[in-house]
């Protein structure tokens, strides 16, 4: 019989191999240091170059640590890791493994984006990077030590929100003062004065009203480019080429007619700092009237407006079964956008015909041109002729007795008056101060003694007169420049005319765009001229 046995579980020790200790070499850690400063303000610049000597100083130091660099942004904001440089250089080095540590002042610095904070401190945990921030004494790769990166996180973060509530609020009074900011860097024609208000520089004032009249005259932001290069003027920027967009910019703003308009994009918030157009519902919006010296004055700077959205209404469309989509502004041929078919309606195009080799220009209906007769049985028309009659018609009305020209001065300046309102201007804006006044008188006599008494409905019904009355306001202000800018075209268009009974001009582009509006081919034989205003009339084709 097998004798009875005890099973026995022994730890083995862990092998333990000889090292001569006199011979072991400590290993270096590599330390890199990351500060930031959040604004380019000369005393944080100054802070900036503090942080630097300090950690040079605080690394070379430690007789176990090896400096591999030293990594700052200046000017950075700390709630996006996008545009800061040198943080991202930082973050390829230690994924190159050639960081042990880095060393930061406190977690502000390293992110204020809690977001942020907490992936980076992750991805270097993961690569065996330590983080230790001096202020909250935190090293990243200690137990438990997320838990209080994500308390401080939120902390930066929150004080980053509390900071851009404050300069929102702050923009917001600025605005409602009608205090007018200046990117003077890359804005034309003005400059920062001795008193610290905008001041013209005349010789890019004289740059920016030639891009203006060069507008008005016909050109396309193209061609007033290219004109603006040809002539070796440097654009806003500095640069020898112009933009299509710098010109439509400079047309479309409002600070070179004096005015400026306060809020036109805000950012949504300080993380994601998305930036979006003021539509006035989101931010309030305000507009300041003649708040510095103008370049432009307000009747040409409202044409310049009247042009472009007419050029931009011009919108794209399609005959039905043609391959060209028409109405696209041309600054080349002013009759590529007037002279349209009588029989169907669509644009003509202007083509070179070739016959036994010789070439000659033709406007054709494009609807005939694509389709054939099937569609349409308009007549092509050569230039020359074409050309000859516009220009006898405009002699002609302009050599007919006063009467006539009278008619035509009479019938454009048609509808271009003001329309009638109950109250003038002087009325509307005593209305308003005395609902002002009103409003202020019953804020003042509001206490806690009383604010059961305050008339609400009397409050409610002040303020919905006092909409009306600005929107009344408006109307007739907005009338009022139309007018101005009308009479003012309308002048022009007389100015040349009457010049015209005294000598017969040569066919002319800017001619044709200040006079006709549309040029209809009726026949073979006969257009139909409407001038701008609506007065029309026919003329033959010799």
């Amino acid at each position: 019989m097998a004798a009875n046995t005890t099973k026995t579980v022994r730890l083995l020790p862990a092998k333990i191999n000889a090292v001569d200790n006199s011979k072991t070499v400590q290993k270096r850690i590599r330390v890199a240091a990351y500060c930031r400063v959040s604004t380019k303000q000369e005393e944080q610049l100054h802070s900036y170059e503090n942080q630097v000597l300090y950690y040079t100083d605080k690394v070379n130091s430690e007789p176990n640590w090896t400096l591999v660099g030293i990594f700052a942004d200046k000017g950075i904001t700390g709630t996006s890791t996008k545009k800061r440089d040198e943080f991202n250089k930082l973050i390829r080095l230690c994924k190159r493994g050639g960081v042990d540590m880095i060393i930061v002042k406190s977690i502000s610095r390293f992110a204020r984006n809690t977001a942020d904070c907490l992936k980076y401190v992750r991805v270097l945990k993961e690569l065996g990077v330590d983080i230790y921030f001096e202020e909250q004494g935190i090293h990243s790769t200690h137990e438990g030590a997320e838990f209080y990166i994500t308390i401080y996180g939120c902390i930066a973060q929150s004080e980053s929100e509390n900071m851009s509530a404050n300069i929102r609020w702050g923009k917001l009074q600025s605005a409602k003062q009608g205090k007018v900011t200046f990117n003077y860097k890359n804005f034309m024609g003005y400059r920062k004065s001795a008193d610290g208000t905008p001041e013209i520089i005349p010789e890019e004032a004289e740059v920016i009203k030639l891009i203006y009249s060069c507008f008005l005259a016909g050109y396309s932001y193209a061609g007033i480019a290219k004109l603006l290069e040809e002539r070796g003027i440097l654009s806003p920027s500095g640069n020898k080429e112009w933009k299509s967009s710098t010109i439509q910019s400079i047309l479309k703003n409002e600070k070179y007619k004096g005015d400026a308009i306060l809020n036109k994009t805000y950012i949504t918030d300080c993380i994601s700092k998305k930036v979006k157009i003021n539509d006035g519902i989101a931010r309030p919006k305000y507009y300041v009237e003649n708040s510095h010296p103008a370049i432009i004055d307000a009747i040409t700077f409202s044409r310049v407006q009247e042009e472009l959205a007419r050029r931009v209404s011009k919108q794209k469309i399609k005959q039905v079964g043609t391959k060209t989509e028409l109405s696209k502004y041309s600054s080349k041929y002013a009759l590529t956008e007037r002279l349209v078919c009588g029989e169907c309606g669509t644009p003509y195009r202007r083509c070179t015909w070739s016959k036994n080799g010789k070439k000659k220009i033709v406007w054709r209906c494009i609807n005939r041109l694509e389709n054939g007769k099937k569609y349409c049985h308009a007549p092509s028309i050569e230039e020359s002729v074409l050309h000859e009659a516009i220009m006898c018609a405009i002699q002609s009305v302009a050599l007919q007795n006063n009467k006539l020209f009278e008619t035509l001065r009479v019938h454009i300046s048609t509808n271009l008056e003001v329309p009638d309102t109950d109250m003038d201007i002087i009325a509307i804006e005593a209305r308003i101060s005395e609902i002002n006044a009103a409003f202020q008188k019953m804020l003042a006599e509001v206490s806690s003694d009383n604010e059961d008494s305050f008339d609400e409905a009397k409050l409610n019904m002040l303020m919905l007169e006092r909409q009306d009355l600005l929107c009344q306001l408006a109307t007739i202000t907005e009338a009022e420049q139309k007018r101005k800018s009308a009479n003012s075209r309308t002048e022009d268009i007389f100015t040349m005319v009457a010049a015209l009974r005294k000598r017969l001009l040569r066919y002319d582009e800017q001619l044709i765009r200040q006079l006709l509006e549309k040029v209809a081919v009726t026949s073979k034989t006969q257009i139909l001229i409407l001038f701008n205003g609506g007065f029309e009339i026919q003329q033959e084709l010799s």
